[in-house]
């Protein structure tokens, strides 16, 4: 038998990624997560799009491809990547892996980088119990992330659809 490391692994879905995101994230409830969007969208500039990435799209972490909460229920955290302009705004100039383009997450490790996003992260973190990690990024990034580098992302909010009134 060869090694399992070797056989290629058919790419998910989005349609796959959702339902990952529901059933392991949202206990099943496709109504948790259509709250969780709501709230988000009520804090996020317009023209913002939201995409979540990780093990709770995918079902395992990449870094030992242990499942999804394996460490026990609430324990694997949500990754949240805010997309656009302005979001990016919204970190300091101490809160960035590339300046201007690629925010660190706000998290445990960096509590203070977006001031006004910490009381939407504490709200989602509430609603989930479990950790959500609030990072912005412009659209080039997440594209080269995604079609370059193979990172698997789901797009949960288009940013077409936060336009401003």
């Amino acid at each position: 038998m060869g090694d399992e490391s070797t056989v290629a692994q058919p790419e998910l879905t989005d349609a796959d990624k959702r339902g990952n995101l529901i059933r392991l994230a949202f206990g099943g409830s496709e109504d948790r997560l259509e709250e969780f969007l709501g709230v988000i969208r009520q804090e996020i500039p317009p023209g913002t799009g939201v995409v979540l990435r990780g093990s709770a799209i995918t079902g395992k972490r990449w870094k030992d491809g242990a499942p999804f909460d394996a460490d026990g229920t609430g324990t694997s955290d949500l990754d949240l990547t805010l997309v656009g302009d302005a979001v990016i705004g919204l970190f300091t100039v101490t809160g960035f892996f590339v300046p201007g383009c690629h925010s660190r997450p706000l998290s445990e490790e960096d509590p203070d980088i977006a001031p006004e996003l910490i009381p939407l992260r504490e709200t989602l973190m509430a609603m989930t119990g479990r950790p959500v990690n609030i990072q912005a990024s412009r659209q080039f990034v997440m594209q080269f992330r995604g079609d370059v580098l193979g990172q698997a992302y789901l797009t949960l909010i288009d940013p077409a659809k936060t336009e401003g009134p």
